[in-house]
């Protein structure tokens, strides 16, 4: 059993799981230096800001740092990060330059943060996390196939730990190739084995449950249904494209709320779910990303967290 032990928001007005459930939309801006000190921040893209101050509060929340000092082993710490418009301002700039000036004029500043890996390479700096490290951008689909791939790595026993970080930020660059404003926010989890989670004396959170990955919306959620036994309590989906197929239980559109969330849609997702499994929701949450007008549509769903107990008693 994967559970979800730690979540950490970075999103505009919001700093907890229970209030980005809660909220309508941004309220003002996310300031860094606020949650992560002057110190470090310069010559830092937004999106790796951004991802520094979830992964922050994320593995706070976990109990992976206390004091500033790492509390598990290290090396088996992965990162997983969900982004697909991260750092293409600076991929833009610095092609504007080399086009213009030449190699020459390049900042030798900008050239590591042209790296499409920079925000899970600097969050796993930072917090002393030394295991498989890896960065997602395959549309709206990549935060949940985020989550999957941090399932994988825990059952493989390639990890202990995965912090899945889902983070877009807001800038010119990013609204011209979206036509429109980003959500200028991130969201983090923390994932573990329930039997990592018990030894360590975590607090679970959430309980993963089923995946799929399909071409359409239909197959993704009618396969969902034929593998989850619990209907939902509620689900989160972009539009109302799913409506007619998860019939009953509220829908939650972040994106209609935030603007666009691109990679980070499917972290956001899941710690709104958190933060309403927490604040009452009884019953399991599904989430889906991805339409029919896409490459194609994932879903997840998340279970209450006293599944974990009850199972861990079985077990």
């Amino acid at each position: 059993m994967i559970t979800v032990t730690g979540v950490g928001v970075a999103m505009p007005g919001v700093e907890s799981a229970a209030e980005l459930a809660a909220a309508s939309g941004p309220q003002g801006t996310v300031d860094p230096k606020e949650i992560l000190g002057k110190k470090g921040l310069r010559y830092k893209d937004r999106a790796t800001q951004l991802g520094l101050c979830a992964a922050l509060r994320t593995v706070t929340d976990a109990g992976l740092h206390a004091d500033g000092e790492l509390t598990v082993e290290g090396t088996r710490v992965a990162v997983l990060v969900s982004t697909n418009l991260g750092n293409v301002d600076t991929v833009c700039r610095v092609a504007k330059t080399i086009s213009e000036e030449g190699t020459y004029g390049v900042s030798p500043m900008d050239t590591p943060n042209a790296s499409s890996n920079i925000t899970a390479s600097e969050i796993a700096i930072k917090y002393g996390f030394k295991g498989p490290n890896l960065t997602l951008c395959n549309g709206p689909t990549s935060g949940l196939d985020a989550v999957r791939w941090a399932t994988a790595l825990l059952r493989a026993d390639r990890a202990d730990q995965v912090v899945v970080v889902g983070v877009e930020p807001d800038n010119e660059i990013v609204r011209s190739l979206v036509g429109g404003p980003v959500a200028d926010g991130a969201a983090g989890l923390v994932l573990e084995r329930a039997e990592s989670a018990r030894e360590r004396g975590s607090k679970v959170r959430a309980v993963i449950g089923a995946h799929t990955r399909s071409s359409d919306l239909a197959t993704g959620v009618g396969e969902l249904a034929e593998t989850e036994t619990e209907k939902p309590a509620a689900f989160f989906a972009p539009g109302t494209a799913a409506d007619e197929l998860i019939p009953g239980p509220p829908r939650h559109d972040l994106a209609a709320a935030w603007g666009e969330l691109s990679g980070a849609l499917g972290i956001v997702q899941c710690a709104a779910a958190v933060g309403a499994l927490e604040s009452g929701t009884d019953g399991p949450v599904w989430l889906v990303a991805g339409s029919d007008s896409d490459d194609g549509v994932a879903t997840l769903v998340l279970h209450h967290p006293s599944r974990a107990d009850v199972e861990l008693v079985a077990h």
